[in-house]
């Protein structure tokens, strides 16, 4: 069975309390429980949480040689400013595929560039929580880990 690993970045802890028209009312710890239910007999979820870019960056270094078969990686507002997660995602040997509850591409302009995207396997934005099991499913494809 492959190990996927989810990583989330700054103020998702807050999912289902924050801004709920934005990311929906579903708590983080439910999402992933759907999350291991649909993928139950295909794929062994694990979940990390961090408000700290260093402590993300040290997460992706553990999983990506070994750890993880891949990453769902929702890496929050990091993922507009952070050259140092993207870096952290190119040294890794695993896939990732970034994930946005809402689609950024319709939010604020600041929004719609990725640093990460260039280094990951792919993006899936704009479905809510379905973003972690479609990310999930995208890695355990043909072309996935």
């Amino acid at each position: 069975m492959k190990k996927i690993l989810i990583i989330n970045g700054p103020n998702l802890n807050l999912t289902g309390r924050r801004e709920p028209e934005v990311y929906g009312t579903m708590t983080m710890d439910d999402i992933v429980a759907a999350t291991r239910i649909a993928l139950a007999g295909r794929a062994e979820i694990s979940y990390f949480q961090s408000n700290h870019e260093g402590a993300i960056i040290d997460c992706l270094h553990s999983a990506g040689f070994g750890e993880a078969d891949g990453i769902v990686l929702n890496a929050g507002a990091y993922t507009h400013t952070s050259l140092a997660i993207a870096d952290a995602i190119a040294a890794i040997d695993v896939p990732v595929v970034e994930v946005h509850m809402s689609n950024v591409a319709s939010r604020e302009e600041v929004r719609h560039r990725s640093y990460i995207a260039p280094v990951c396997r792919g993006t899936i934005a704009g479905f809510g929580a379905d973003v972690y099991r479609l990310g999930a499913e995208a890695l355990l494809g043909a072309s996935g880990c």
